[in-house]
C-alpha cells in the first residue's frame, strides 16, 4: 500500500497508523477529529500485510474513516494461522515467556504443525496429548520388560533347584564331601532367593507400572481434547464472522464510493439521500465488525486461558508419571542389590567348608573305614 494524503495529519507510515489505531476509540469521538474520506487508491507497496485497498483521506466523513481504520487495523499487524492470531515478526512489544527457564508446556505449544505425512495440521495441544498417550504406552512396555525379567528369574530358580538335587559326585567323602554337599545345597538356597526376587519384582515393580493410571485415563485425556477442540471450533466460527463482517464493510464502502462518484457527476436529492443511507449502512457495518472482533477476541482469550490451564495440568501429569517410574525402577535396583547380598550369604558356608578341606584328614578317615590290614608282608624263609 502507498499512503496518499491531502492532509498533513494523515499517517504515512505503518508505525504512524499503528499509533493512530491504538488511540482509535478516543480519536473517533474527539472534536479535533479531521473530517476525512473518500477516494479509493488500489496500490500496494509496503513490507507489512495490509488490506488490498487504501483511502486518500479527504473531508468529510469521520464514521467511515473510523470503520476503515478498524478494517485496516484488524488485518495489518497480525497474522492469522488456522484462525489463531499471532503477531507479525518484529511487530509490537516482545513477548515474555509465562514460565521463563522452565521449558514449560504453556510456553511452547501455541502453533499448529503438520503431521508426519504432511497432509493435515496437528494442534499444539494434540501434541501434548500424544505425549501422554505415548508415555502410557512406554510405561506398559517397561512393565512387559520387567515381566520378561521375572520369567528369566523364575526359570533360573527352577533350574538351580533341579540341579541341587543332582546325584552327581554324591559319593564324595570327608571334608571335601561335606563342602560338595553344601555347594549343592547352596544352589537350592540360591534358587529360593531368585524366586523371592521374582515375586517381589512382580508385586513391587511390574504391577505398579501396569496399574498406574489404568482407570479412565484415556477418557480423561479425551475430555481435555474435546474441551480444547470445542474452543478452537468456536474460535474458527468467530473468525469466520469477522471475515464476513470485514467483507460486508468493504462492500458498503465500495457502494458508498460509487454513490459519491455519481453525486459528483450529477447532483440530485435522490443521490444525496442514497449517500446518507450508504453512510449509515457503512457505519452499521463498521459497528458489526467491531462486535464480531470483540467476540473473536473474547473467544481467543478464553481459549488462551484454557490452553494455559490444561497444558499445565498435562505437564503435571507427565512429571508424576516420570517420578512414579523413577521410584519403581529404583525399587528394582534395591531388590537387585538385596538379591546379590542373599546370594552371597548362600555361598559363605561353602567358602567356610572349602577352607576346612584337609586332604590328610580325608585320607585318614578313608583309610580307617576302608583299610584291609596294616601287617606288611615279609620275605619267604626256607
Amino acid at each position: 500500500l502507498v499512503f496518499v494524503s491531502q492532509s498533513p495529519c494523515t499517517p504515512s507510515t505503518p508505525a504512524d497508523w499503528y499509533r493512530l489505531l491504538i488511540g482509535l476509540p478516543a480519536f473517533c469521538h474527539s472534536p479535533l477529529a479531521p473530517q476525512y474520506i473518500n477516494v479509493l487508491v488500489p496500490h500496494a507497496r509496503l513490507p507489512v500485510t495490509l488490506p488490498e485497498f487504501c483511502y486518500v483521506l479527504t473531508p468529510p466523513d469521520p464514521p467511515i474513516f473510523c470503520t476503515l481504520l478498524l478494517s485496516l487495523h484488524l488485518l495489518s499487524f497480525w497474522l492469522q494461522i488456522n484462525c489463531v492470531t499471532f503477531p507479525l515478526p518484529g511487530e509490537g512489544p516482545e513477548q515474555q515467556l509465562l514460565k521463563p527457564d522452565e521449558w514449560s508446556y504453556c510456553d511452547y505449544f501455541w502453533a499448529d504443525k503438520k503431521d508426519p505425512q504432511g497432509t493435515t495440521h496437528v494442534t499444539g495441544f494434540e501434541v501434548l496429548l500424544q505425549k501422554q498417550l505415548k508415555g502410557k504406552q512406554l510405561q506398559k512396555e517397561m512393565a512387559e520388560f520387567i515381566h520378561e525379567r521375572i520369567k528369566i528369574e523364575e526359570e533360573y530358580a527352577k533350574n538351580l533347584s533341579k540341579l541341587s538335587l543332582s546325584p552327581l559326585a554324591a559319593q564324595e567323602e570327608g571334608t571335601l564331601g561335606e563342602a560338595w554337599t553344601q555347594l549343592k545345597k547352596s544352589l537350592h538356597d540360591e534358587a529360593e532367593v531368585h524366586l523371592k526376587f521374582s515375586n517381589k519384582l512382580h508385586t513391587e515393580v511390574e504391577k505398579p507400572l501396569l496399574t498406574f493410571r489404568c482407570d479412565n485415563f484415556k477418557k480423561d485425556l479425551k475430555k481435555y481434547d474435546h474441551h480444547i477442540a470445542d474452543l478452537r471450533k468456536q474460535l474458527a466460527s468467530r473468525f469466520a464472522g469477522v471475515e464476513k463482517a470485514r467483507k460486508a464493510l468493504a462492500d458498503r464502502q465500495k457502494d458508498l464510493e460509487v454513490k459519491t462518484q455519481q453525486l459528483e457527476i450529477k447532483l440530485s436529492n435522490k443521490t444525496e439521500e442514497d449517500i446518507k443511507k450508504a453512510r449509515r449502512k457503512s457505519t452499521q457495518a463498521g459497528d458489526d465488525l467491531m462486535r464480531c472482533l470483540d467476540l473473536y477476541n473474547q473467544t481467543q482469550s478464553k481459549w488462551f486461558e484454557e490452553m494455559v490451564t490444561n497444558s499445565m495440568e498435562l505437564e503435571k501429569l507427565e512429571v508424576e508419571r516420570v517420578e512414579w517410574i523413577q521410584q519403581h525402577l529404583r525399587q528394582y535396583t534395591t531388590l537387585r542389590h538385596e538379591t546379590d547380598m542373599f546370594n552371597q550369604s548362600t555361598v559363605e558356608p561353602v567358602d567356610q567348608l572349602l577352607q576346612n578341606v584337609d586332604p590328610a584328614k580325608d585320607r585318614e578317615l578313608w583309610v580307617k573305614e576302608n583299610k584291609t590290614g596294616d601287617v606288611r608282608p615279609i620275605d619267604l624263609d626256607i
